[in-house]
């Protein structure tokens, strides 16, 4: 069933009936079948979590195919994020969100539990929830690997953002929103537009948010709790960008300048905490643009 946040954004937005069928979307799952398939085969994934310091972050992972592998209730990662980034060594026994994509034939699953056991190769997740999204807003790209772009280590912590950090975000088609409920747990989203559709001054960004399936999982999670991780990715350069801080979920009018997909909704964060790098290996040259993307207002 939906939590509070969940269902006071429905409710707002005028689809509680509509998003009532959706609801058993978000029951423990079997993670056999068609899921196990699709994680066995991915090669990026980005996961949620704390570090041991308490602070929210959002960091991918990057292998061959063949390194996720599900189970029953339970999902194994037989990797970890790498040394210099902000989740490397981070603890078990805490609530974690799993985004698996495939940005090729834009196909997104997330799947959100407790972190039981870690190593320093691999992860243990006990599932609760498990669903796919739409593939709305997904940019099409081919990700590939390319070693010699890994720089492990080399990271660059800073309060705020800074100019580079600035162009990478509003070049960026591409990021993934991290949020938590206080008993739900922690989710991985991921976000898409046309480049520019997050708007950067200071240490506060903007985007507006687009017509979807109205569950309103990570909105409504930021209505109850307004913890959030932002990631964006260089996909020509590799580079990562982490962000950590604060959401909020305003309603503003309908067709409003910045308001690209009208729906009268726009979140905006606040920058506590800013992690650049270290570069992954990967890159992908070509991009075709998602054709839901709206223009921007």
């Amino acid at each position: 069933m939906f939590h509070e946040g969940e269902l006071a954004v429905q409710r707002r937005a005028g689809v509680i009936d509509d998003a009532a069928p959706l609801a058993r979307m978000l029951d423990t799952p079997d993670l056999s079948g068609g899921f196990a398939r699709f994680l066995a085969d991915r090669t990026f994934v980005v996961i949620t979590a704390r570090d041991r310091a308490g602070r929210l972050w959002a960091s991918p992972i990057f292998q061959a195919p063949g390194f996720v592998h599900a189970r029953g209730q339970s999902v194994s990662v037989e990797a970890v994020p790498g040394p210099g980034d902000p989740l490397a060594d981070l603890p078990a026994g805490q609530p974690v969100g799993l985004l698996a994509i495939d940005f090729a034939i834009r196909r997104r699953v997330r799947v959100n539990g407790t972190l039981v056991s870690t190593s320093s190769a691999s992860l243990e997740i006990a599932v609760d929830q498990a669903f796919g999204n739409c593939p709305k807003y997904i940019q099409a790209r081919l990700l590939q690997p390319v070693p010699r772009m890994v720089r492990a280590g080399e990271a660059t912590r800073s309060p705020t953002i800074e100019a580079a950090h600035r162009d990478l975000i509003e070049a960026s088609d591409t990021f993934i929103l991290g949020t938590v409920h206080p008993a739900r747990g922690v989710d991985s989203s991921h976000r898409g537009g046309p480049p520019g559709f997050v708007r950067a001054t200071g240490s506060q960004l903007w985007w507006p948010d687009y017509e979807g399936n109205n569950m309103f999982n990570s909105l409504g999670n930021l209505l109850v709790d307004p913890e959030a991780a932002l990631l964006f990715l260089d996909f020509h350069g590799g580079m990562t960008l982490h962000l950590s801080g604060t959401a909020r979920l305003d309603w503003i009018a309908p067709g409003a300048p910045g308001d690209d997909g009208g729906t009268g909704r726009r979140v905006q964060f606040e920058t506590a905490a800013v992690i650049s790098g270290p570069t992954l290996g990967l890159e992908a040259v070509d991009v075709v643009p998602s054709p839901h993307n709206p223009p921007l207002r």
